[in-house]
């Protein structure tokens, strides 16, 4: 099957959102995605370099936003 990684990026992206946490380097998410996905996140300015030992990516200022955006496009009611 052929698939547009991009629509998939931005999915994974707004699900970082969904499990976000605050800590001592800004905004981070548990990384328990595909690491595919993750080093294009990462290529993309999205996230820190996901390779290491931490089970969290740090979000870059830009990646923390455009995850809430996403989110909240993806998943958010309507009012």
């Amino acid at each position: 099957m052929d698939f547009d990684t991009d629509k998939i990026d931005d999915t994974v992206l707004a699900l970082l959102h969904l499990t976000s946490f605050g800590n001592e380097y800004g905004a981070a998410a548990w990384k328990g995605h595909d690491w595919d996905v993750l080093n294009r996140l990462h290529e993309k300015g999205y996230i820190g370099d996901p390779v290491n030992k931490n089970k969290s990516v740090i979000f870059t200022e830009k990646g923390r936003a455009r995850s809430k955006e996403l989110f909240q496009q993806l998943f958010g009611k309507v009012k």
